[in-house]
């Protein structure tokens, strides 16, 4: 046998070997983790879209809650300053 030949067969081995490593390793994980994973995240999506909703109701309410919510907010915020100084 070649040198070049053993040294190719070697390396097809060693890349079939972690193949079927890998693909071991993936088949351990037991379906309770992936389950609670998938709900934690299901979860953190739900909450993700509350606040979309939140959000898109503030920047589209065209009313007066809107200005009068953004005023509220400054005279906090200048009442927070003159408490400073």
């Amino acid at each position: 046998m070649n040198p070049l030949e053993m040294v190719v067969l070697i390396v097809a081995i060693v890349m079939v070997a972690t193949i079927f490593i890998r693909r071991m390793e993936l088949g351990k994980n037991p379906p309770s983790q992936a389950d609670s994973e998938n709900q934690r995240l299901r979860q953190q999506v739900t909450v993700l879209q509350q606040r979309i909703n939140t959000l898109e109701r503030i920047v589209t309410d065209r009313g007066v809650q809107t200005a009068a919510q953004i005023e509220a907010l400054r005279e906090r915020d200048n009442v927070g300053a003159e408490d400073e100084a």
